[in-house]
């Protein structure tokens, strides 16, 4: 689309993604694509027709995502386009989807759809193809065991079912609604029955899903102390890749804020013209705009959540720009911006995510204490404070000597708005217990972190029942690597920051960890990670509320429509196996996995059996792990999905696969049942 140069200058592009690389893009990376167009009237209707079709995307039912799948690749398969299929198309159509069968079976296959004898499927036969190919037995298997009513599944079968195999509190009712709900066949529905299809349309949906149902909306109690939740938390939120020479853009922090993150940072240096930029200092990554960013995490903060965001600022500017910033935070941000604290005297505690919904927070150094605010005391002997621990680290690596404690001058009037999360150095846990305020919070690199987590693990945990801890990537992760956030989250730190820009097993995690409740970004710790009295350490279990031991039986039945990893190359079909793990204290960590099946990504089975025994299932996490088996070299990742073990469903259940981005993969599924018992 053309742009005149008037609409040039006021018009804000609106960006779409494409999923297409070209060579300089980083494998597995979105690259972005910016339209302009010459009016607000075409913007908008660009906007809400790309938003029509994304609904309608998100809205097709599972069978509906898969059997658009389906047919894509027989149109991929028709070369000539002449809606018939001949058997080189139709062998073509199965390496698409991901089967390797031998000559005589696809011709056998072919022979048995094409009743017209005619040589090619057209019509009904492309059509009976198709429910031969996607013909489960096990959902056979399953069907027939319970459907005892002239061999259909009546209610009282179903409520049967759904007691016995799903282990759920179901009434009668709750059958009439999944029938009603799921039930493709009117006259089934009528005799309050449900056919095969509609028993499998239901496994496929949200009821039968792994994830609890309950779990997707908020369902925790948000009216805790902030300190009380585990807070998803990006770091160098404005890098799209590297730390030496990647991009900033305020898309990252978009990308990072659609995801849930609450806590993005903003490494802010001195820029021309008087105006602050963000970078990585002391390194070729380019420079975005401090007000762009700030416009940017406006506009875009609360569209997933409504809960608050903490802007985490490394200051490393001079006294007039850091003016600046402190004008362009109350002028975007508004009446959003908490610029004192909530109530008419001073706070002994943090105010709630409710409290919070829908404002921003500050995190930065701050001259004087909070009480001042209340006191009129504002008489500052000094307008010198130590630099942020990550911000001297910063600079400590740029210098080939070490130098004495950093100390910058801070503008009063960025001070002023850095209300709950001030800035200080930590020395130890019992200095802090005498001398810190409980918005007086402490920043950690990760080699401190994990210390302290391995030898005071207690203290730590007792440390953050009343102030806040955010945990960073050591500066020598200069490829935006991540570390493993669970032992952070075990000693109750609250803010443990990744980098979100890198798809790692770390940031599946962490998107595990933020799944449920609503994935609005805040997770409320247990109660033994909140009770005063308790007494509990990750790493040597002993008893107390936190032990209920588990054990969780997993069956891993089968998978389908699984992607191609290498799809440059047309005969390349995945061998695919099931790595289950469970990330949680060090006596729960564990790994099983399956043999893997020879050439069929489309409908493996397995039916392999695992037991873990689990003895903190508060903490816990379980991912599935699909690989593409290699004998010559590292298996090839094809998807994962994780989630608290407090929030899997008991019995036969269908487990999403998502990409390396964390992008469900809407063809493919994994077919689980799963059983969490209490321990004898």
């Amino acid at each position: 689309m053309a742009a005149t140069s008037n609409w040039r200058k006021t018009a804000r592009p609106f960006h779409m993604s494409r999923r297409k690389h070209s060579s300089k893009t980083t494998p597995g990376r979105k690259k972005n694509l910016d339209l302009m167009a010459e009016s607000p009237e075409d913007v908008n209707k660009w906007v809400s027709s790309l938003e029509k079709v994304i609904n309608n995307m998100h809205n097709l039912s599972n069978q509906k995502k898969s059997e658009h799948w389906i047919f894509s690749c027989i149109r991929k398969a028709d070369k000539n386009g002449d809606n018939m299929m001949t058997l080189k198309e139709v062998k073509h159509f199965l390496r698409q989807i991901n089967v390797e069968v031998d000559d005589s079976y696809a011709a056998e296959l072919f022979k048995k759809c094409d009743t017209s004898n005619s040589g090619t499927l057209e019509g009904e036969e492309i059509k009976q193809f198709y429910y031969t190919l996607t013909h489960r037995e096990e959902i056979n298997v399953i069907y027939g065991k319970y459907a005892q009513t002239e061999g259909q599944m009546s209610d009282r079968d179903l409520l049967n079912f759904l007691l016995n195999e799903q282990r759920e509190q179901a009434t009668a009712e709750d059958a009439h609604r999944l029938i009603e709900k799921y039930e493709v066949d009117e006259t089934a529905k009528q005799n309050n029955c449900m056919t095969k299809d509609g028993f499998l349309m239901y496994l496929q949906q949200d009821d039968g899903c792994i994830l609890n149902p309950a779990h997707r909306s908020v369902y925790q109690d948000m009216n805790q102390p902030l300190n009380h939740y585990y807070i998803s938390s990006s770091h160098n939120t404005y890098l799209m890749a590297d730390q030496l020479k990647g991009p900033s853009s305020t898309e990252a922090y978009i990308k990072a804020l659609l995801k849930s993150c609450r806590c993005v940072e903003l490494d802010c240096w001195d820029g021309a013209n008087g105006e602050p930029v963000i970078y990585h200092g002391h390194t070729l990554t380019s420079k975005v705009l401090f007000k762009d960013v700030i416009k940017a995490i406006k506009d875009y903060a609360f569209k997933t959540s409504q809960y608050p965001v903490i802007l985490s600022l490394e200051n490393h500017c001079s006294v007039e720009q850091q003016k600046l910033m402190a004008r362009h935070l109350v002028f975007f941000l508004g009446d959003a911006l908490v610029k004192k604290p909530l109530g008419d005297t001073m706070p002994t505690n943090f105010p709630s995510p409710e409290a919070l919904k829908g404002k921003f927070l500050i995190k930065g150094k701050r001259l004087n204490k909070l009480d001042s605010i209340f006191t009129n005391n504002n008489v500052i002997e000094d307008g010198t404070v130590s630099e942020e621990d990550e911000a001297a680290e910063c600079k400590e690596n740029s210098q080939k000597e070490k130098p004495k404690k950093s100390k910058i001058k801070l503008d009063k009037e960025l001070s002023d708005i850095v209300i709950y999360c001030k800035s200080v150095h930590f020395n130890s846990f019992e200095h802090s217990r005498e001398n810190q305020a409980f918005y007086e919070m402490s920043s950690f690199k990760e080699s401190k972190a994990f210390n302290l987590a391995e030898t005071s693990a207690t203290a730590f945990m007792h440390h953050n029942m009343d102030k806040l801890s955010r945990i960073y990537p050591a500066g020598s992760r200069t490829d935006s690597s991540n570390y493993n956030p669970v032992p952070m989250w075990n000693v109750g730190c609250q803010i443990v920051a990744l980098n979100f820009q890198t798809n790692s097993k770390e940031m599946h995690l962490n998107q595990g960890r933020f799944l449920p409740n609503g994935f609005c970004g805040y997770i409320l710790k247990p109660e033994f990670q909140r009770s005063l009295s308790s007494q509990f350490n990750p790493n040597t279990l002993t008893e107390g509320s936190w032990l209920k031991k588990k054990i969780f039986h997993v069956m891993v039945i089968s998978a389908q429509q699984l992607p191609k990893i290498n799809k440059e190359k047309q005969k390349s079909i995945v061998d695919p196996l099931v790595k289950v793990e469970i990330h949680g204290v060090r006596a729960d960590n564990a790994s099983k996995e399956t043999d893997h099946i020879e050439n069929n990504g489309f409908n493996p089975m397995w039916n392999k059996k695992f037991q873990f025994d689990i003895s903190v299932p508060e903490l816990a996490l379980v991912r599935f792990l699909l690989e593409d088996h290699d004998t010559a070299s590292q298996n090839d990742f094809i998807g994962q999905y994780c989630l608290p073990l407090t929030s899997v469903q008991n019995g036969y259940r269908h487990v999403p696969v998502l990409n390396k981005r964390g992008d469900i993969i809407s063809s493919a599924s994994l077919f689980v049942h799963l059983m969490l018992l209490d321990a004898p």
